[in-house]
């Protein structure tokens, strides 16, 4: 396997990436139920991300040092504008993520225009510039998402799962600018420890999962990656690891990171605009 170039000879690269979705993700599920306005409980364990999770995460970040992207519906930016002006003042990343958090796939070419021309906007008011990144909201996007995003003029997105590299977009059987920045499940805090009763999350009731077992997944995961000098993205959310136990899982793994003086952490604009750099387009 071809060792990949990172800077300053860094062996790996390491993404911290956090899902800043509030009570978006749970009003989207709630629907499919009968009065599923009303399921008040479960929409309050989202809004724990915007208004305690996110500033614990914050403040553990700048303890570590480390550069990290919020990935943040329009429609929180919105509402908690103060919190996404922190977040950019502290030198992280606002990436977009849907307006409510809303399926793409379903959508028509019109209405994600709207989604995404509305949602930099709402960016753009607050901070000052648009988002240059894109996470795919509720899972999947649709065949035209990744041609708007790039006419759009995103960077790149973080939403796929087919590699454990940065790779060039191919769009048309063309390779593009548009660089995507993948990650992985398992990398991923909310299938790994978010509960709720009702509605059911996860389906079964089957866990929450021990922390010493997933930080020990975690760290495996970051060795695994650290050893084959690949791009390690953590998909988090503050409503999950921003909880005061939780918070210690990741704290641990932020030492286990931050302990390697070659591990390259950085944004995920940094990212891509290093790939896109250092690996030109091939030459047809």
């Amino acid at each position: 396997m071809e060792q990949i170039l990172w800077p300053n000879q860094a062996k790996c690269a390491v993404m911290f990436t956090f899902d800043l979705d509030g009570d978006t993700t749970w009003i989207s599920g709630n629907r499919d139920y009968a009065n599923g306005d009303k399921f008040i409980r479960s929409t309050s364990i989202g809004q724990y991300g915007p208004n305690r999770g996110v500033y614990t995460i914050l403040n553990l970040l700048a303890k570590y040092h480390v550069p990290a992207t919020f990935f943040v519906p329009g429609k929180i930016a919105e509402t908690y504008p103060e919190v996404i002006r922190q977040i950019d003042a502290e030198g992280h990343e606002i990436g977009h993520h849907g307006y409510t958090h809303e399926r793409f796939f379903d959508k028509t070419v019109k209405e994600q225009i709207e989604i995404i021309e509305k949602s930099q906007k709402i960016y753009t008011d607050i901070i000052g510039k648009p988002a240059s990144g894109f996470r795919t909201p509720s899972g999947d996007w649709s065949v035209e998402t990744p041609y708007l995003l790039h006419q759009m003029g995103f960077s790149y997105s973080s939403s796929m799962r087919g590699d454990d590299r940065p790779y060039r977009t191919i769009l048309n059987e063309v390779e593009t600018d548009f660089i995507e920045v993948p990650t992985r499940w398992e990398l991923d805090d909310y299938v790994a420890t978010a509960y709720n009763m009702f509605p059911a999350e996860p389906v079964g009731q089957d866990r929450i999962a021990g922390y010493k077992g997933v930080l020990d997944n975690f760290k495996r995961e970051f060795d695994g990656y650290y050893r084959f000098g690949l791009c390690c993205v953590f998909m988090m959310h503050p409503q999950v690891s921003g909880t005061p136990g939780r918070s210690q899982l990741l704290e641990k793994l932020l030492q286990h990171v931050t302990a390697y003086q070659d591990v390259w952490c950085a944004r995920g604009e940094e990212v891509a605009n290093w790939w896109r750099t250092t690996y030109p387009k091939e030459k047809v």
